[in-house]
């Protein structure tokens, strides 16, 4: 009981904020007209039941004024019946784009927001595969809670409806067993409850296994997916090392597992199938086993027979819902804890940010970046870097230099705001524009010029100057294609990609340029050339430049250093000596 409390308090807690945002009062209309349908379906079965009688003894009267009188009336319910599950289906899928629309940009907006996409991998990401939650279980979610709680409804009104019809229907056809009859008042609901019971219970006892199978079913999917597109990514790597080996037969392990757990879920479902299958056969004579004594001792005419039958068969459907959707049930559970995984890992991240002790960024007044009491931390709390009443001032030129390992991408990460492990103050100007290059330039998936303006919106700047840039970092080739749209991180070379990293820094115009090997790639000619030119075009800006190339001292006037001090690196002042 206290993990379906748990469950629904989830389900509460991810469907509601939809009925209380801005797009409320449609989803509510909807909502309401999908229920309000679903209703006056039920009132129709009602009718239709009370139709079987009326039919049925007019076929056993041969009367056949009634007999077309009842031909009528069923066109006419058979038409609203139509008219009805057709808009409900509409309404429904209506409902259902609307509300995904606004979870998914909910969704996106917690992961994306203040980089908590980066901490919740900075966290081991308990929410495996983003992508999945995002763009397949918010779908699932939406789909099964609709449709399992319309079936739920359907289930309650419609037993409402029919546990007094078969009451009724069971004072009319009284029980006949070997030539006696019995008054058992509503033995017939008694059977009904009965019968639903025991294949509910069966059922759960059946089943319960698909829910922990379908949830792995998932994952093992997402994963296999995700290494797939790894192995695209990445592709020119694994060609030169001619790793095709030892992908296929990573990807083929992974995928044994989706294999594996799938032939589980196939065992599982064979089982509940076959109850669930003989279940429903039974269930169509079932009614009929009970009642035809009383029909051939003429206790019941035929439509009566028939009627009872309906309405038996209305309850026995009711009660035994939970029979029907345990499929359902069992995936809508998986993707329940699916998204409240994944909205953990959301507070987690947000938390990490915010949890002292962290590094703080904090904006001021004056106009340079200084830290203060520094100390980055790794994730498990193992010191790295330590630096103290350390400014850059506006316009300088600072060289970082330090061995491999020692903390110097991590400190321009702190220095983003995204790497919160450690303790004291990072201060940078109000107000003014920092930017942070690393070593390989992220590309969206766009027109070149978009690409390059990232994450500006597209058409921000000019396409012509963003043209002459391209050629002036030494890519006239690149200036023509300006309007194409491609994969450029796969397109281009490291190298392409660095001098185009440069020609949007140069774009943006930053206050302050934190370049992280972002010359890397380049040979010392080209790299000489393109700091010459941030030169030219960015000549009052401050530019830190992280690097371990001798050449590079010729661009900067100052230099901070990583030394080992104890168990960590400290950051210090050095003298800057220009190569010859």
């Amino acid at each position: 009981m206290r993990s379906i409390i748990a469950t629904l308090a989830i389900v509460w807690r991810i469907a509601s904020p939809y009925f209380r945002s801005q797009d409320r009062w449609p989803g509510r209309l909807l909502l309401a007209a999908v229920i309000a349908i679903e209703l006056s379906i039920v009132a129709l079965l009602v009718m239709f039941n009370s139709w079987n009688n009326a039919f049925y003894n007019a076929l056993q009267d041969r009367n056949w004024d009634a007999f077309v009188y009842q031909l009528g009336f069923f066109c006419v319910l058979a038409t609203a019946f139509v008219l009805l599950n057709v808009y409900q289906l509409y309404l429904n899928q209506w409902l259902q784009i609307r509300w995904r629309r606004w979870l998914t940009s909910s969704y996106l907006d917690h992961w994306l927001a203040g980089a908590n996409h980066y901490r919740m991998q900075l966290l081991g990401d308990a929410a495996d595969n983003p992508d999945q939650r995002i763009a397949e279980d918010i779908k699932q979610f939406i789909e099964l809670t609709l449709g399992i709680g319309l079936k739920l409804l359907n289930a309650c009104v419609t037993l409402a409806s029919f546990m007094l019809i078969l009451w009724t229907l069971s004072a009319a056809a009284p029980l006949h067993l070997f030539g006696m009859g019995f008054s058992i008042p509503g033995y017939l609901l008694w059977a009904a409850l009965i019968y639903a019971c025991i294949g509910t219970t069966l059922t759960h006892l059946i089943g319960r296994a698909l829910i922990a199978l379908n949830f792995q079913q998932q994952r093992y999917e997402a994963d296999f997916r995700f290494n797939l597109v790894r192995v695209r990514e990445n592709s020119e790597q694994i060609a030169l090392l001619d790793g095709e080996r030892a992908e296929r037969e990573r990807l083929l392990m992974r995928f044994g597992n989706v294999v594996a757990n799938w032939l589980a879920i196939m065992t599982r479902q064979k089982k509940l199938t076959f109850f669930t299958a003989s279940y429903k056969q039974a269930a169509v004579v079932f009614p009929f086993i009970m009642v035809s004594p009383a029909y051939f001792a003429n206790a019941v005419q035929l439509g009566g027979l028939m009627q009872t039958a309906n309405a038996f068969g209305q309850v026995q459907d009711a009660l035994s819902v939970f029979v029907e959707i345990y499929r359902n049930l069992a995936e809508w559970r998986a993707v329940i804890e699916r998204l409240n995984g994944f909205d953990q890992s959301v507070i987690a991240a947000r938390a990490l940010a915010m949890t002292p002790p962290v590094i703080a960024v904090k904006p001021s007044e004056g106009a340079g970046v200084s830290f203060k009491e520094l100390a980055v931390r790794l994730p498990n709390g193992v010191p790295l870097v330590n630096a103290s009443d350390i400014s850059i001032e506006l316009g300088e030129r600072v060289l970082v230099s330090g061995p491999s390992g020692c903390g110097k991408s991590t400190l321009f990460r702190a220095l983003a705001g995204v790497w919160p492990f450690g303790a004291g103050t990072i201060v940078v100007p109000k107000n003014a524009k920092l930017m942070i290059l690393p070593q390989r330039p992220y590309f969206p998936i766009a027109p070149l010029a978009a690409a390059i303006a990232y994450p500006a919106e597209p058409g921000t700047f000019d396409v012509t100057k963003v043209a002459e840039l391209i050629t002036a970092v030494g890519l006239p080739a690149l200036a023509s294609r300006i309007e194409e749209e491609a994969h450029w991180n796969r397109m281009l070379s490291p190298g392409e990609q660095q001098r185009l990293g440069l020609a949007r820094a140069i774009l943006h115009a930053p206050d302050y340029l934190f370049l992280d090997e972002a010359t890397a790639s380049l040979d010392e000619p080209s790299e000489a050339a393109l700091y010459r030119l941030l030169e030219q075009r960015l000549g009052k800006a401050t530019i830190v430049s992280i690097g371990h190339r001798s050449t590079l001292a010729a661009f900067h006037r100052r230099r901070l250093s990583f030394t080992r001090d104890g168990d960590h690196y400290a950051l210090r002042e050095s003298s800057l000596t220009p190569a010859p």
